[in-house]
């Protein structure tokens, strides 16, 4: 996206005002916000501004922020932010937005630029000679089953030709915009299919004069379902059962409910740490976290039992392997080699030595 800037300060005019009739309107827009929100309507009001004058101008900037106590420069980002808002002089007969996407490019959007580009300006937001009209390439506009298509101010065309573009500019530059018909600019209904309707081609079939079901009687009407419950589904379930009305206005015996309500099982506490034979093998009891005696023989490692822990850890080292009696260990001795001092602690006596 591109940096958006205000107008040079050279076409800047010195003030902005609301007319009588847009100032009522900007305060009862500001109404509608509730109390500490009423900043929420910086948008609306650089509309209307931009409606008045046919650009937003700093003035205009300054004016709103004023109006809505707001600080300038988040106003400032919000008009420079939204492509809507143009920030520099346009036609002030017309200002044209050619819609430049995949669907309207595809369909000629190319050849309408380069009417605009000879009858008004070769660049865009450049006003011609009389600054009466203006152009610009903008992003998708919401009607490409329209294809190519323009919007100028809040009227869109569609359906265009370079030929037919060329024809609209002409009006709007000799003043009879308001006459130029919107919409579809051929034959073609709204969006309906430019070759025609290819389904319910037959009027009389998809309509209630058209019907060829004959009309009902009056007795007819009598197993019809009610409009109240016609979407209800007809089900034997006793939430759809007519004659069960919710809630009941009688209301239960607790008393009677308590004397008839069977009460839950005890826990067995023996049984529940019992574990099953066919799960582990045997029935033993489970160890539990909150008691704290000490592994069974079975569970202790092999040198612990023996009451030899080897290691820092307890645990033998795998270079390491324990003599058998009466022989020697692998370095020659059968004591088992104790660990080296870390140099931490070489350094530690060095340092007390000297």
């Amino acid at each position: 996206m591109t940096v958006r800037r205000l107008a040079d300060v050279e076409v800047q005019p010195p003030h902005f005002a609301f007319t009588s009739d847009n100032l009522a309107w900007a305060e009862k827009t500001i109404r509608k916000y509730p109390e500490g929100r009423e900043q929420s309507a910086v948008i609306p009001l650089l509309m209307r501004a931009q409606e008045q004058d046919g650009w937003v101008t700093r003035a205009a900037i300054e004016h709103v922020a004023a109006m809505l106590e707001m600080p300038l420069i988040r106003v400032l980002e919000v008009a420079t932010f939204y492509t809507q808002f143009q920030l520099k002089p346009v036609g002030t007969k017309a200002h044209i937005q050619v819609c430049g996407t995949t669907p309207c490019m595809l369909r000629g959007s190319e050849a309408l630029m380069d009417v605009c580009r000879s009858k008004i300006h070769h660049d865009q937001f450049h006003t011609n000679e009389a600054g009466t009209l203006s152009w610009e390439e903008v992003e998708c506009q919401g009607a490409c089953v329209n294809a190519p298509m323009i919007m100028i101010f809040k009227d869109a065309y569609e359906d265009l030709t370079p030929e037919r573009l060329s024809e609209i500019i002409d009006e709007f530059e000799a003043g009879k915009g308001d006459v130029v018909p919107t919409g579809p600019q051929t034959d073609r209904v709204f969006s309906a299919p430019a070759t025609g309707l290819t389904s319910l081609t037959d009027e009389k079939a998809v309509t209630k004069s058209g019907s060829s079901k004959p009309a009902r009687k009056a007795g007819a009407d009598a197993g019809m379902v009610a409009p109240s419950q016609a979407a209800k589904p007809k089900t034997a379930a006793p939430e759809t059962d007519p004659s069960i009305k919710s809630p009941s206005p009688v209301k239960a015996d607790q008393a009677k409910e308590r004397a008839e309500s069977v009460e839950a099982p005890k826990e067995n506490k023996a049984a529940v740490d019992k574990s099953a034979p066919e799960v582990e093998g045997e029935a033993k009891r489970r160890k539990h976290a909150d008691k704290k005696d000490g592994a069974t023989a079975e569970h202790r490692a092999p040198e612990v039992a023996e009451g030899e822990p080897i290691g820092p850890a307890g645990r033998r080292r795998p270079s390491e392997k324990k003599a058998e009696p009466g022989k020697p260990s692998p370095e020659g001795t059968d004591e088992v080699k104790k660990p080296s001092r870390s140099r931490k602690a070489k350094t530690d006596d060095e340092g007390g030595a000297k």
